[in-house]
């Protein structure tokens, strides 16, 4: 039999579709968990990255705030705050530039959530495990706050000075991260190595750069095509035997012989067509009145955030 549908219903997705899958207890009572590839966590991660620059560049192409400003000016303004930040002494100075920077970023139609996950998922892991040290009592002199042993009769753990200067230089590390994150998240690749280009950096430095930045990507495509194809021909679980490292050292020699190959005819395109050396892009660079009100702006910023701390300090 056959059965109408009105044109005016709306048309939802089947319930079967929508269901969750059944997944195996955690507790492993049923069957045998078996352990994830590296392999696979590594593709996996590849694929994320990925994902990441092309969010990238889609936020580089709303219409906010930083990205109706010229790149040449953007990168002026970040070297002058990244001076500002380097100059700080105090946490609640670095903590109001920080504030100005994701107020910055609410205003360029950036995610918060995003943009701060970005930064601090990175510094407590890397600038804290560096700094630890320093706020024990056997680097750092002074108060002790939180006693973890004694020695001769001596508090050991840490102190008020070390976890103080650990803080100033998380704080300032987080500050500088922020800073170039924003710039990178508001700029396209192609214009941000052009306004390089246009202050004077060498050609050499930005196709190096360039060059790089490109490969890096090509290479995980190629990566994640090898081995969706060995998956996709595999029956069965993957087994990590002889054959299994035999791929892998096969892959790799064919990952080499392809990533030289596409060089030679990246090479041999590009000089076809007139490349000199010069990033260009087919947006010309034109400085207009908002371009030095930005300027303005960040070196007021930066000087009245380190006058300011100078004055309150003294």
């Amino acid at each position: 039999m056959s059965r109408t549908v009105d044109q005016g219903a709306p048309v939802r997705a089947p319930q079967w579709l929508l269901q969750g899958e059944l997944a195996m207890c955690p507790c492993g009572c049923v069957g045998k968990r078996t352990k994830g590839s590296y392999l696979r966590k590594t593709i996996t991660s590849g694929a994320q990255l990925l994902q990441q620059v092309m969010f990238t560049e889609d936020t580089a192409a709303q219409a906010g705030l930083l990205q109706r400003i010229d790149p040449r000016v953007k990168v002026v303004a970040t070297v002058v705050l990244l001076v500002a930040t380097s100059l700080l002494r105090t946490v609640p100075a670095l903590f109001a530039l920080y504030l100005a920077t994701l107020a910055t970023a609410a205003a360029s139609a950036l995610p918060l959530g995003f943009f701060i996950k970005r930064v601090w998922l990175f510094v407590p892991v890397f600038t804290g495990i560096m700094v630890l040290p320093a706020t024990l009592s056997l680097v750092t002199h002074g108060e002790v706050v939180w006693t973890l042993w004694h020695w001769h009769g001596h508090p050991e753990g840490f102190t008020r000075q070390g976890l103080l200067g650990a803080s100033l230089v998380v704080s300032r590390v987080a500050v500088s991260i922020s800073l170039v994150v924003l710039l990178t998240l508001t700029t396209p690749w192609v214009r941000l190595l052009a306004a390089l280009r246009g202050l004077g950096v060498p050609k050499m430095f930005i196709m190096i750069i360039g060059m790089a930045y490109r490969y890096i990507f090509l290479l995980l495509n190629g990566i994640t095509e090898m081995y969706q194809a060995r998956t996709a021909r595999t029956i069965g679980s993957a087994r990590h035997d002889g054959s299994a490292r035999a791929f892998l050292g096969a892959s790799v020699g064919t990952l080499i012989g392809r990533s030289h190959q596409l060089s030679e005819e990246v090479h041999q395109a590009m000089t076809a067509r007139g490349y000199t050396g010069d990033a260009k892009v087919l947006h010309r660079f034109a400085l207009r009145p908002a371009d030095g009100l930005y300027l303005a702006a960040a070196v007021a910023v930066s000087v009245l955030v380190v006058m300011g701390e100078r004055l309150l300090v003294h």
